[in-house]
């Protein structure tokens, strides 16, 4: 028997996953998308998560997206990478967020969302303003990557070096943010576009940090000892340049002055 494609193994889970959402969800459901790498390519068998975009007539205040997901989840280990998100067509058009739908996610629905089942209601997706994608992958820095936890990985990376999602993940984060904010049109980015940018800019920081990432997510073996070094010299000088860069952008954007301050005390604890 033919061993199927990484990513169409990952496109039948995710048509699976459209399936019992239909079920479970009945009349609830307008439409189910693909979304992420799997929609408009990249995908990583190594990192890619399957990213699955629900749009509903409405929010219901009993969860019941929570439940199939975490079903779906137990099926495999590919399963287990299953991500989903979900918001009312209402407030898809107003652009807000009304279950789980960030706005990097709502741009790429407008962008690339790929029809698994219902009605195509992409035209009527309102596509977020720079500065809330600014402001909210701020947020997110702040909240999942400026942390004690993360802070001491930056000098002993054992979680890093373990789990190959995560570094993909701690090192290209601030990569894709970067090259998000140089994108005019507020168009979605992907990590192989960003990737690409950041090693064509002079002085990049950490280029050899970011091609180890690159291969990681290509499939390359995540090897501690030619990790760690690259690590211990690169992720500093990285983020240092993320947190100077994105701090700049945050003053010019009059973001409020908690966030700009959460970002300059970042940028002092690692120095």
């Amino acid at each position: 028997m033919t061993t199927p494609e990484p990513a169409d193994a990952a496109r039948a889970i995710a048509a699976e996953a459209a399936d019992a959402y239909r079920e479970a969800l009945g009349e609830r459901l307008i439409g189910a998308y693909l979304l992420g790498s799997l929609s408009y390519g990249g995908y990583s068998a190594a990192a890619s998560d399957i990213d699955l975009a629900l749009v509903l007539t409405d929010v219901p205040e009993d969860d019941q997206v929570a439940p199939v997901t975490a079903a779906l989840q137990e099926r495999s280990p590919l399963h287990r990478k299953l991500s989903v998100f979900w918001a009312s067509l209402p407030a898809l058009r107003e652009g807000r967020d009304d279950g789980r739908f960030p706005a990097q996610d709502r741009l790429q629905l407008a962008d690339h969302g790929v029809l698994l089942a219902g009605e195509d209601v992409l035209a009527e997706v309102a596509r977020p303003a720079a500065s809330e994608m600014l402001l909210e992958s701020a947020r997110f820095a702040i909240a999942v990557l400026a942390t004690d936890e993360v802070a001491a990985e930056f000098r002993e990376p054992r979680r890093l070096l373990a789990d190959k999602v995560w570094f993909t993940k701690a090192v290209l984060f601030p990569v894709r943010f970067l090259y998000s904010a140089t994108l005019p049109t507020g168009r979605a980015a992907n990590n192989d576009e960003a990737i690409e940018w950041f090693l064509s800019q002079p002085d990049t920081p950490a280029a050899s940090l970011v091609k180890l990432a690159e291969r990681v997510r290509a499939g390359h073996p995540l090897e501690a000892e030619e990790a760690r070094p690259e690590l211990l010299t690169g992720l500093v000088p990285l983020y240092r340049h993320y947190i100077e860069a994105e701090a700049k952008r945050l003053r010019e954007t009059d973001a409020p002055a908690e966030v700009v301050t959460a970002f300059e005390n970042w940028g002092e604890r690692l120095g």
